[in-house]
């Protein structure tokens, strides 16, 4: 879109151009006065008039288009000038080819500048009276009539061009205003999902590695206060791979790259995280996921659900078993992560981000959550989305080697 000049830069355009329109026309009139015909034997009297409408207009008379006050000053020189030009020498009558379109930029209001036409007409017709007689009366009134005609329909023509433009540019301003205002909205709208998305991949990988690592920490260390230092090996294995496991993810976050799910495909990713809980907590966990031909943004989804699942079975459920179970439909996947622990109450809300953030992970990518838990009876998490699924706002995929402990539902 070209840029729309702004009123202030119109308006001093405008001014100018009737600047350098009014110093012409004064010294095409002064030319005329001085080689026109005139009833008098002296034309001191135009030349006067002349010099008092120069002055006056490089005095103040050019601050009228802006300033009332000024305009009121200088307005009635145009009437008295329309009159003593053409009285001294008739064909100085052409003045008023500049006086009318003063007049009407120096007015606000329309009515008046009407009246003002008017009496710069019937001026400009005596004053051809005075220098020329009865005789040409009648030519005179149909001259004078033809021009307060003209200016008039001339003056409220460009009054309505100027209101229309006036008000294109007001509307304008406004589109601006809110197409500014939608994309800030949209900008602070952008910001808040982009929060939301980077807390729920955090929460998902790094946040659980360093949970996880904070409690095999705690177990390393008791063994190590119980003596039982056969097992600190494994320990310290377990916890090296966590640590660069959460360093893998987080350098995956900033990279917002895939190559974890792409690598060996969601089925290998669920069993490494099987392998990978049993080892940490002891657990057994049995996965039932074959190699599918699903898309990336499905897998990560998936991959997100399932090690949420078993971070809530690690932090609350005190089971003795989990079972996680892949299936593949033409048009839906499912994945069910059962396990035998002591339950919780479903109904009641948890305080936790960790299933919210599942709900919401599978909201954006089309899919549906089912908790299925009651207290001592174990807990079933069932999740179903469209194979293919798109998330409305593409997830930053991050490595599947990382199970992850969780301390919230």
């Amino acid at each position: 879109m070209d840029r729309i000049p702004s009123p202030r830069s119109i308006t001093a355009q405008r001014n100018w151009g009737l600047h350098v329109a009014f110093g012409v026309t004064i010294a095409l009139v002064a030319v005329i006065a001085v080689l026109g015909w005139s009833p008098w034997s002296s034309r001191w009297p135009a030349f006067a008039m002349l010099g008092v409408l120069a002055v006056a207009y490089g005095a103040y008379g050019w601050r009228g288009y802006d300033l009332p006050r000024a305009a009121a000053g200088f307005v009635p020189l145009l009437v008295l000038a329309a009159l003593v030009l053409p009285a001294v020498v008739p064909s100085t009558a052409l003045v008023q080819c500049i006086l009318f379109p003063v007049a009407w930029c120096q007015l606000e209001r329309t009515r008046t500048a009407i009246v003002v036409s008017v009496a710069i007409g019937v001026a400009a017709g005596v004053g051809l009276q005075i220098a020329s007689g009865p005789s040409d009366l009648v030519s005179t009134i149909l001259i004078e009539g033809v021009s307060i005609a003209g200016a008039c329909a001339l003056g409220l023509w460009i009054t309505r061009i100027a209101q229309l433009s006036d008000e294109r540019r007001r509307l304008l301003d406004e589109l601006r205003s809110t197409q500014d205002s939608l994309a800030e909205a949209n900008r602070r709208a952008g910001v808040t999902s982009e929060r939301e998305r980077l807390a729920r991949e955090i929460h998902d990988t790094v946040a659980q590695n360093l949970a996880g690592i904070v409690m095999l920490t705690e177990r390393a260390r008791g063994d190590l206060a119980a003596d039982r230092v056969d097992r600190l090996d494994e320990r310290l294995t377990v916890l090296e791979e966590s640590a660069r496991a959460a360093l893998e993810e987080s350098r995956t976050l900033v990279a917002a790259s895939a190559a974890g799910v792409e690598r060996d495909g969601l089925g290998a990713a669920l069993h490494r995280l099987g392998e990978r809980f049993t080892r940490e907590t002891g657990i057994p966990v049995s996965v039932d996921a074959a190699d599918c031909a699903l898309d990336r943004d499905t897998q990560v989804v998936l991959l997100r659900v399932g090690q949420e699942a078993l971070a809530n079975v690690r932090a609350h459920a005190r089971a003795a078993s989990v079972q996680v179970a892949l299936h593949v439909a033409a048009d839906r996947v499912g994945l069910r992560i059962a396990d035998d622990g002591v339950g919780f109450d479903a109904s009641v809300p948890t305080a936790g981000r960790g299933l919210r953030g599942v709900r919401e992970r599978l909201a954006l990518a089309g899919g549906t959550c089912t908790i299925t838990s009651d207290p001592g009876r174990g807990t079933v998490v069932e999740v179903s989305l469209p194979t293919g699924a798109q998330p409305r706002r593409p997830a930053v995929a991050v490595p599947v080697t990382v199970p992850v402990p969780e301390v919230t539902r």
